[in-house]
């Protein structure tokens, strides 16, 4: 495993994995370790043919993909670009073997982004040629494979297209580059105050970097890569634009939107899976909202219209409640319910012991207990009393 600085390459998503090292007893697994750093070193050196050796000269369509990927990344700044073998499976001159690709862009990632990849081996004449690469285990399509990647570097932000007018690509750089600093005043703390955002040629090209279907992303402007751990401990993230959805906002909605994804890379090294998502979409969405001058009607209506009708909520909304593919009035109530519970502990305990609550409940290792210790220990309220005052909260603010 090698680490190397300079050259350019990529943009993508990243994929939950842990890595340890594999058994080192098969000679073949060092003999693979070392074609991929070859590997990797090529493509960081801008070394096509170099990188283009490590395939089977016999896969002609996999040498001719892997072609295209290697231009396709040119002009993406990348600071490391590795291979990490976690198991090799040997059966003569075969071998399928399972790694993790881990790789940071420039200026903009303190920790890798990670990718499982399955890789198959062929050996001939003792060296050990790639076959076939593919996402591994819950891992999902890279943006370089779906073509040439156009960049866009703002004063804080990376844009990443494929498919796209450059002329967008700035415009999405431009509202990005505002939505950093409105984080950074509501998110006392360290993060890296940056944002690198992909944008697709279509749906269907973000579903593919997220491996999931079409139609629960059709409606869904942006969405923010990235995995929980651990407190303190979090890979890059990625905002992924849906370039459908995105497009018919107006300048204030593209606004909301990019601020609000900007707000899950601010947050994500503080949260965790004790993090209910009427706290973390919740916060995410009252700093979008923070300060733009919007009456609670105008960004809460699907909650209004409910109240108007007498069907007030009886509880904070639950983790279902956020599902992509939700009814969009029930999906909206969802992310209205959480910013206005956000927004009530700003405005009645402080801004300050806002984050501290959201950290604080970051901070269990589960969830159990999470939400109710924290508002005991920041708040000094109970769960039922904060439903009680909550409620309120909703007919105050949306009467």
């Amino acid at each position: 495993m090698r680490r190397r600085a300079a050259a350019s390459l990529l943009g993508c998503l990243l994929v939950a994995s842990g890595c340890s090292a594999p058994t080192a007893a098969d000679p073949a697994t060092g003999a693979i370790q070392r074609i991929l750093d070859r590997r990797a070193d090529a493509l960081l050196d801008r070394d096509e043919s170099g990188y283009l050796a490590a395939v089977d000269p016999a896969a002609h369509d996999l040498l001719a993909a892997e072609r295209q990927a290697y231009r396709n990344l040119t002009d993406v700044p990348v600071r490391s670009w590795e291979y990490e073998l976690r198991d090799v499976d040997r059966s003569g001159t075969r071998a399928t073997a399972h790694a993790e690709l881990r790789y940071r862009i420039a200026g903009y990632d303190g920790a890798p982004v990670t990718s499982a990849r399955t890789l198959e081996l062929a050996e001939r004449d003792g060296h050990w040629y790639v076959t076939a690469d593919r996402p591994g285990e819950g891992g999902v399509q890279q943006l370089w494979q779906q073509g040439a990647v156009d960049v866009v570097h703002g004063r804080r932000s990376l844009i990443l297209g494929v498919g796209q007018d450059n002329a967008r690509l700035r415009e999405i750089a431009a509202v990005a580059d505002r939505a950093v600093p409105a984080v950074d005043e509501a998110w006392p703390g360290t993060w890296s105050g940056r944002v690198v955002v992909l944008v697709p040629g279509s749906v269907a090209s973000m579903a593919a970097l997220l491996g999931a279907s079409e139609a629960s992303y059709r409606g869904i402007a942006a969405v923010t890569t990235g995995e929980t751990r651990r407190q303190g401990s979090s890979p890059a993230d990625r905002v992924i634009v849906n370039p459908d959805a995105y497009g018919v906002l107006g300048d204030f909605g593209r606004r909301v939107v990019l601020t609000h994804e900007t707000t899950h890379v601010a947050t994500r090294a503080d949260t965790s899976a004790a993090t209910p998502m009427w706290l973390s979409e919740g916060f995410s969405d009252w700093v979008a909202y923070r300060d733009t001058g919007r009456a609670d009607g105008q960004a809460a209506p699907e909650l209004e219209r409910s109240l108007r009708r007498g069907e007030l909520p009886a509880a904070l909304p639950g983790d279902g409640d956020f599902a992509f593919d939700a009814k969009a009035d029930e999906l909206a109530r969802a992310y209205e319910g959480g910013r206005l519970a956000c927004e009530l502990i700003a405005t009645r305990w402080g801004e300050r012991e806002l984050t501290d609550f959201y950290r604080a409940v970051g901070a269990h290792e589960r969830r159990e207990g999470a939400v109710e210790d924290a508002m005991n220990e920041v708040l000094s309220v109970t769960p039922e009393k904060f439903d009680a005052l909550w409620r309120d909260h909703l007919r105050e603010r949306l009467r």
